[in-house]
């Protein structure tokens, strides 16, 4: 639906984002009419004899219930499956052989009997004869030739199976054309949902009529729809908002509501989406035998309805994870945060194309100077056990399994004898250049603590900064690990990024209670090692704020664009606790090997979307294979047998047979029967996707499964 021209209210900025330049008073009224009064009648008598709009036809397209992963707008049911249906090009292969030798036999006997009167003689009546009426007789030649053709079109119309042939191909043209052309039911404004019957069930039938006559009038798209659908539903919940939200709506029509940053659409969107449904096209799945019949040529989509059990998709670099898959998906979840339903943090390379600037409320572009915002290292918390945990899972979260314990434990409580006392000195805690004074073990540093803290009264702290510089004296302590590690960080590039006092505006992954659309950029190029750290720290900050949620009714979602080496034990567990919390996450990997051999097969079993592309190795595709499992399917085996003539004749036909073709006549016996395969193996994953596609397999939140489907991203 195209965008209404109208500029929306200005609205307050979100927190930690700048007020956009216009946003100082109050806008004109965009363009309409006045506000309805109630009547109970709508806008669809009046509107009866024009056209209905793009947007009241969208709103009007029929969406079942079908598999999760499924596009459901206009979707229809496929007939039935015959297990015995004949191929199709057999069947019209046969039906064209036939139609071809029952023209050639006619044209045969009609020039031999039918061309001439002798035969309407021989079968007709010689009173009619005797008459001498050519009239009489031209009649029966033509009631004849009918039979005749009937008789023709009945012994070769079953040889080629015509009638099959009519079923499956020029039955649903006459079905379809009689399904345009028959009239809709009339619809009232209690079935239309043009009419928004449930507000005028609940008595806001004023704002019902001013929301209808804005969609007749092309200044509702789908995002507005979908934005004031989900404050309406608020409104259900709390009925002691009805009359605010119906002042509203009745002063601002289609822009009531609006999103805090004040967009309603995107600048450009390079997707199908369907808000209504809230789902994203990503392609065709593929008429492949491999294919379960119900999903062949139907569009396969995602929502947050699967999302919220995590995605992970595996492939090759430039098999189009990110332009045909993370982009959609980002656009999906920002056209759907600006209807006030979903937060989401995009996090990719610098220039990976996640998306434009001005399609998200704040973006952290790290390591940039013209960067607005900066990153919250220790992810806007208080607590110094929970911001010690975050962070040493960033830092050495990949190498936690090398470490005494087998995870990051250690490092946790070495990091919170430093901020717990610091914090209580500054009232904020260490910058960079700070914490890697303190984990050095610098005198210097634990003096200047040590005296800021009598300064300020917490004596009592000092006695973890006294533990931590015992500790650091031991062998093999791990302040030293963390000290180097926390030196990526501390380099010319992000001098002015991490700071507890900056200009910039820090963000913070606690904004999830908020609509936001948020897109970090890492710094790549020169910084590959402190990009994965921060990749690391952005994911455990998101498990811990998703989870942490006071109010849980906005998806949360976060979109990692290359995962590599940020997939650690503790974070399996954050995204195993994401799905409970209204929560998800897209991940992409070039190979499982970027993951740690002990957690590739968690990995899999932890997500409840999997998706591998074209190019995947042998041995990633062993675990698609393996996760996926089995299913039964039936085989026929066929056994070619030579056939032995007995009568003469025969003999003589084969002969002629093998001379002319080379091959002797054989007789076929086939073997139908079932046995357990594996749905996708590896070999077919690594050899038989083509370019451009992958196979993918979604689950519910509310657990419902679909298999493994081949689809065509580029469909």
């Amino acid at each position: 639906p195209p965008p209404p021209p109208a500029r929306p209210p200005a609205v307050p900025p979100l927190p930690n984002q700048a007020p956009r330049p216009g946003q100082g008073g109050p806008p004109a009224m965009p363009p309409g009419p006045p506000p309805a009064e109630p009547s109970g009648q709508g806008v669809g008598a009046s509107a009866a004899g024009s056209a209905e709009s793009p947007f009241v036809h969208w709103l009007r397209t029929p969406r079942p219930s079908v598999a999760p992963g499924v596009w459901v707008s206009g979707y229809r049911p496929k007939p039935p499956e015959a297990p015995d249906q004949v191929p199709a090009s057999r069947l019209l292969g046969g039906a064209a052989l036939a139609l071809v030798v029952a023209y050639l036999l006619g044209k045969i006997i009609w020039k031999l009997y039918l061309d001439d009167y002798w035969l309407v003689l021989v079968l007709t009546p010689e009173s009619w004869q005797d008459s001498g009426s050519k009239v009489a007789l031209g009649l029966a030649q033509r009631v004849y030739i009918v039979l005749y053709v009937a008789l023709v079109a009945a012994v070769f119309g079953r040889a080629g199976n015509w009638a099959e042939v009519f079923r499956r191909y020029v039955l649903p043209i006459f079905r379809q054309a009689g399904q345009g052309g028959a009239s809709r039911t009339p619809l009232t404004p209690e079935t239309d949902p043009a009419q928004w019957p449930e507000m005028r069930a609940f008595g806001a039938g004023g704002a019902a009529d001013r929301l209808a006559a804005e969609a007749w009038a092309g200044r509702m798209n789908d995002v507005d729809h979908s934005r004031i659908e989900r404050a309406w539903q608020s409104v259900r919940a709390q009925p002691g908002r009805l009359a605010a939200f119906t002042d509203t709506v009745l002063r601002h029509g289609a822009a009531a509501c609006a999103h805090p940053s004040g967009a309603r659409d995107l600048p450009v969107r390079t997707a199908q989406h369907d808000l209504l449904a809230q789902q994203v096209r990503i392609g065709l799945a593929s008429e492949d035998p491999r294919n379960p019949y119900a999903h062949r040529g139907v569009s396969l989509a995602l929502d947050p309805g699967v999302l919220g059990t995590s995605l992970l998709a595996v492939g090759p670099p430039g098999a189009g994870k990110t332009g045909r898959l993370v982009r959609p998906v980002v656009e999906s979840l920002c056209l759907q945060a600006l209807a006030g339903r979903v937060a989401v943090v995009a996090v990719g390379p610098a220039g990976a194309g996640i998306g434009p600037d001005d399609a998200f409320d704040v973006v952290v572009k790290i390591g940039r100077p013209e960067s607005a915002y900066d990153l919250d290292l220790y992810g806007g918390t208080s607590d110094p056990d929970e911001a010690a945990g975050v962070l040493a899972e960033a830092l050495i979260g990949d190498m936690a399994h090398t470490l005494p314990g087998g995870d990051s434990r250690r490092a946790a409580t070495a990091l919170a004898q430093l901020l717990g006392p610091f914090q209580a000195a500054h009232a904020r805690f260490p910058s960079v250049p700070e914490l890697r004074e303190l984990l050095d073990g610098s005198k210097t540093a634990i003096e200047a603590l040590r005296a800021a803290l009598d300064a300020a009264g917490q004596s009592a702290h000092a006695r973890e900064v006294d533990a931590r510089v015992r500790q650091s004296t031991a062998a093999g302590d791990v302040g030293a690990l963390l000290a180097d590690r926390i030196a990526l960080l501390d380099r010319p590039a992000f001098a002015d990024f991490f700071a507890t006092a900056g200009d910039r505006r820090p963000f913070s992954l606690r904004a999830l209670e908020h609509p936001l659309r948020v897109r970090i950029d890492l710094p790549e190029r020169g910084h590959a090692e402190a990009s994965r750290m921060l990749a690391r720290l952005v994911l455990a900050q998101f498990t811990e704020s998703a989870v942490g949620r006071a109010d849980r009714s906005l998806f949360a979602c976060l979109v990692l664009d290359d995962a590599s080496h940020t997939v650690t034990q503790e974070a399996l567990r954050g995204i195993q606790r994401l799905r409970a919390a209204n929560a998800g996450t897209v991940l992409t990997l070039r190979t499982l090997d970027d993951v740690p051999e002990g957690l590739r097969s968690a990995l899999l079993g932890a997500v409840g979307c999997r998706m591998a592309y074209a190019g995947v190795t042998t041995w990633d595709g062993a675990r698609f294979a393996e996760v996926w499992g089995k299913a039964w399917v039936e085989t026929r085996d066929v056994t070619d047998r030579e056939f032995i003539a007995e009568a003469p004749m025969t003999k003589v036909l084969h002969f002629i047979r093998k001379a002319v073709t080379g091959k002797a006549a054989t007789l076929q016996s086939v073997t139908v029967r079932k046995v357990e395969r594996e749905r996708w193996s590896a070999s077919e994953l690594a050899h038989s996707v083509p370019p451009g596609h992958a196979v993918l397999s979604v689950t519910s939140v509310r657990g419902d499964a679909a298999p493994p489907v081949l689809v065509d991203l580029r469909g």
